[in-house]
């Protein structure tokens, strides 16, 4: 994946891509530790929700999928760790 600004420069974006040859672009917000990334397309909707840690090295949440255009249900809890 890759972090940084849309064309226009008006929001910050997250370019997923992978072996599959799926490739996404996500929405990101971060507000009060707490880091979100979402994507409301019909073909295929996701988001995350994970919390910041109290020393900033790691970040714990879920991400949860929308197949229906409805219903939100469990995908996957992932923990990102800084590593240095």
């Amino acid at each position: 994946m890759v972090i940084g600004p849309e064309a226009g420069g008006e929001r910050i974006v997250q370019h997923y891509f992978d072996s599959r040859g799926v490739a996404r672009v996500y929405d990101i917000g971060f507000d009060d530790g707490v880091l979100r990334l979402w994507r409301d397309d019909a073909d295929f909707a996701q988001r995350y929700s994970g919390r910041l840690s109290a020393d900033g090295s790691t970040i714990d949440g879920a991400w949860e999928i929308c197949e229906d255009g409805a219903t939100w249900a469990h995908d996957f809890d992932p923990t990102y760790t800084r590593v240095v």
